[in-house]
Formats: structure tokens, sequence, C-alpha cells
């Protein structure tokens, strides 16, 4: 398992101009834009300006983003390049392929956190209430994600279909799950239509990391996550000891 956990590793870290950098230059276009056009004229909590108030938003949509990347895009070059067969053949059981591709996921998505925070704090400086709230959110999320990110990369038969599922669900749901407004600013059915999300709850609870301040309360978020995580954990598990689309 470790080493297909540090196989998974060389394959992001040897193209860190892509698989990291990149991702933080996309989220500080993002902030440089929304906080230099909404700064002045947006005041979502008391005492946090708007451009602090959307870094740890930015923070967490990337976190997401990449760990669903990370193992959606292994498997389907795996699969589509036939290499996967020299995975299959080793003695690991599903449970040992499931961690090593989530637990490598999880690596990239606080990666490129990390890396988006480093260089936000030299424009703003940004307060941090909790960082055990902080690092719970963001390892359940990037598990959440990565979980889906195999689930998807075994389905998929082609890039196409990863594409799809990153621009049509993982994309727009990231967008409206709260990374540039609060929900309260929302009218009613558009509030309750977003706690339906499973984002918005990865978010809140992330930002409540950094300012103490939420628009649900921190444990129901973390239980509907950590809930999320175990139902999507169990369906990968079936999947991967069924062998589907994988031993076929």
């Amino acid at each position: 398992m470790y080493t297909l956990f540090y196989k998974e590793l060389l394959r992001f870290s040897k193209v860190m101009l892509q698989t990291v950098m990149a991702p933080v230059v996309t989220a500080l276009l993002y902030l440089l834009v929304f906080s230099h056009v909404l700064d002045e004229h947006i005041n979502v909590y008391d005492n946090v300006t708007y451009t602090a108030f959307l870094i740890p938003g930015l923070i967490m949509m990337s976190i997401l983003q990449n760990a669903f990347s990370n193992s959606s895009s292994s498997l389907i070059q795996s699969k589509m390049t036939g290499n996967i067969i020299f995975v299959l053949l080793t003695p690991l059981s599903y449970l040992e392929f499931y961690l090593a591709f989530m637990l490598a996921s999880i690596i990239r998505g606080l990666a490129v956190g990390l890396g988006i925070y480093l260089v936000a704090i030299f424009f703003i400086d940004l307060p941090l209430y909790s960082f055990g709230w902080m690092l719970l959110f963001g390892l359940a999320g990037s598990a959440v994600l990565g979980s889906a990110g195999i689930i998807t990369g075994v389905w998929a038969e082609k890039y196409d279909h990863i594409a799809g599922i990153q621009n049509f669900i993982v994309v727009p749901l990231s967008f409206l799950s709260g990374v540039f407004y609060s929900i309260h600013s929302l009218p009613e059915f558009w509030q309750q239509l977003s706690r339906f999300n499973p984002f918005f709850y990865m978010i809140d609870g992330f930002r409540y990391g950094f300012f103490g301040v939420a628009d649900v309360n921190p444990v129901i978020s973390l239980l509907i996550v950590l809930a999320a995580w175990l139902a999507l954990a169990c369906a990968t598990l079936i999947m991967l000891k069924s062998g589907y689309k994988l031993r076929d």
C-alpha cells in the first residue's frame, strides 16, 4: 500500500507546476478580481473584510477540486494506458487500493491549500481561530472528494467522462457553496437549496476555523461531511471489491 501511495505522490509531485502551482495561481486570480471589485461594498461578518472572508473559501474550493482531480485523473490515465494491470496483479486488497489513492488525493489537496494560504497571508492579515477545526474540515473534505474521484476514475472510460463530472458537477457545486458569499444573503428558497449541497458544509466549517463564525453549527457540518465520506467510502470499496470496470 505504501508503494502505491508513494507512486501516487510522485505522479503529481513530478509535475508540481501543473498540479500545485497552477491551482494556486488560479485561486489568487479569483482573489485579486473579486476582492478588488467587492471589498468595499460587501461586509459578510462583523470586523471581517470581504477579502479575508473570501480566502478560506478559495482555499477549500481548491482543496476539494484538486483532491478529486488527483484520484480521478490517475485512474483514467492508468486505464487508458493499460498500466492499471500492474497494480491489479499485486496482492493489494481493495481496502489498501482505496487508502493509497485517497491519501494521495488528500496530500495534493492540502498542498494546494497550503500554497494558497502562504501566498495570501503576504497580502492580508488573516486570523486563525482554530487550527483543529480548519484541519478537520480540510482532511474530511479532501477525503470525500478523493473518494468521489476514485469512483469517477473507475467508472469513466475516457477523459471526456472525467471532464464531464468535473465541469458539470464538482465545479458548479463548489462555486455554489458559499465561497463568494454567505448563504444568509440569499433569498429563503436558495438558502434552503444550498443546505442540500455537501460542499457548503465543507467550506462553511473550514471558514469557521479562521473566524470562529459560521452559517451552520460546525459540529453539524462536520457530521454531515463525515457521513458523506462514509457513504462514498463504502460505495468505493464495494465497487473495487466487485472489480467493476477494472477486472472485466
